[in-house]
């Protein structure tokens, strides 16, 4: 008898069903290592809501990625001695370390030009670009020590996302899905969101379901009022006719995925197929904001220009959430108001550039703060600012920043994360980590995320070509300081 014969044998008899309990028990996730996802799929919906490692209270992450990497130094991050030197050339003292240099060499510091106020009892530091965020001051956890590797926007952008520099690994999204499967069989797990005109840098690399079954890929919902294409059914075509043609479609789907068992693609088809036809009822309503309130609209800025569309993203967002969506990936792109910005990266004119950008995310971020908190949302719902690397102290062309991986902020609200909390911090002039113990890399964060959502990263794992492999490849720690 061959393998294949052999275990569709097994499957298929008594001892097949001690096989389920057994991948029951093991949780398909974790550490199982008793079955290969093929057999597991045959047994056990490979969507279905699966136990977290340890209780948490984590329902939903959204990750806000600020595409093309903000200066915090001119947000959050406040340094007197990088406004004390300004305009002179960087110390050598500071360069200690740094082996490769950025893309325009090292220039003179160049201070922030922003006014700069403390927040709320814990006193963070908030630019007057931020002014509505500042109002958030004590929910949030800031990093203030994060650091990466590499300092070019596609590369950056796909370590932060899936833990390696070259595509082929599963992004953060996907492991999340995969460990805990779908909370709402009518809506994808793992959703993207974005605005502006294009899809978003690196594309759909950054949503990948990598070598983990094709199933716990991420779905983008395109920016709009119509974010699923080809999502209503044809007026000649009837609920039967449909329903109909998708029962063949699934027959001979599985025909083939007998044949074929190693083949997750086609197991991912039938089931797109399945929630394709379900979501043409729950989607539309999901994304739908004709009955959000006056009051709500106006928090997400949805009645402004410069807001609309990253607003009407946040909002999306949200409805996903309360609708038991795990993974939401928020990328920002390009605002309304000013076609030649496009992003964060401001190598120059800085001060157009996040001038343009902060107005764009600051009112409609802050609003999904304060609409998940008056939900009572807001323990359930890790939120992460985050982005591929951070800018340097010192200037470009002038008036810009150059790329930074080696010391700058991103933040977390909600979700058990540690409120009116700073961990870690940046040199005198927010260059580099201070204290390289205390450094948070892409792995520790992602590493800290999965904690929080009730995964032990260590634990979550899957076996590739004979390769046990986790979400943080082979680094990454919990960052424990910042859970409450």
């Amino acid at each position: 008898m061959s393998i294949n014969s052999r275990r569709h044998f097994l499957l298929r008899t008594g001892q097949g069903l001690g096989a389920a309990a057994a991948v029951a028990a093991g949780g398909l996730i974790p550490g199982s290592g008793i079955f290969s996802e093929t057999q597991a799929a045959e047994l056990l919906d490979p969507l279905a809501p699966k136990p977290p490692h340890f209780p948490t209270k984590v329902k939903t992450i959204i990750w806000l990625h600020m595409n093309g990497a903000p200066s915090t130094l001119d947000l959050f991050d406040y340094k007197p001695e990088l406004v004390r030197l300004n305009g002179t050339a960087t110390p050598a003292s500071f360069m200690k370390g740094i082996k490769t240099s950025t893309q325009g060499g090292v220039g003179k510091l160049f201070a922030s030009n922003r006014t700069w106020k403390q927040h709320g009892e814990s006193g963070a530091w908030f630019s007057d670009l931020v002014p509505n965020l500042a109002k958030h001051a004590d929910k949030m956890t800031f990093i203030k020590s994060s650091m990466t590797v590499g300092a070019t926007h596609d590369i950056s952008i796909l370590k932060l996302n899936t833990g390696d520099l070259q595509p082929g690994r599963p992004s953060l999204g996907a492991w999340v899905s995969y460990a805990l499967g779908s909370a709402n069989p009518d809506l994808p797990s793992y959703v993207v969101l974005y605005n502006g005109k294009s899809e978003p840098s690196g594309g759909s690399v950054n949503w990948s379901s990598g070598f983990l079954p094709a199933v716990y890929q991420g779905t983008a919902f395109r920016p709009g009022p119509s974010p699923i294409l080809h999502l209503e059914r044809p007026e000649l075509r009837s609920v039967a006719q449909q329903r109909s043609s998708l029962d063949l479609l699934k027959r001979l789907n599985l025909e083939g995925a007998a044949r074929h068992p190693q083949d997750s693609e086609l197991k991912a088809r039938i089931r797109s197929y399945e929630l394709a036809d379900r979501m043409q009822v729950s989607a539309p309503d999901a994304v739908d904001l004709s009955k959000e309130s006056d009051a709500t609209r106006e928090m997400y800025g949805l009645n402004e220009e410069a807001t609309e569309n990253y607003g009407t993203t946040l909002l999306r967002a949200r409805r996903l959430a309360e609708r038991g969506v795990r993974f939401i990936q928020v990328v920002s792109g390009a605002p309304n108001e000013a076609t030649d910005v496009r992003s964060w990266d401001a190598h120059s004119e800085l001060e157009k550039n996040h001038s343009v950008m902060t107005r764009m995310v600051d009112k409609p971020i802050a609003g999904l703060l304060a609409d998940l908190e008056s939900r009572g949302m807001l323990e359930s719902t890790l939120v992460v600012w985050t982005s591929e690397f951070g800018r340097t102290s010192y200037g470009e062309s002038g008036n810009g920043r150059d790329h930074n991986p080696w010391g700058y902020t991103q933040w977390m609200v909600g979700g058990g994360a540690k409120a009116g909390f700073t961990y870690g911090e940046t040199d005198e002039i927010g260059l580099q980590v201070a204290d390289k113990d205390k450094a948070v890399d892409t792995y520790d964060l992602q590493a800290t995320v999965l904690q929080l959502a009730g995964l032990d990263h260590l634990k979550t794992t899957f076996l590739n070509n004979g390769r046990s492999e986790r979400p943080t490849v082979v680094y990454g720690k919990v960052v424990k300081e910042l859970i409450a």
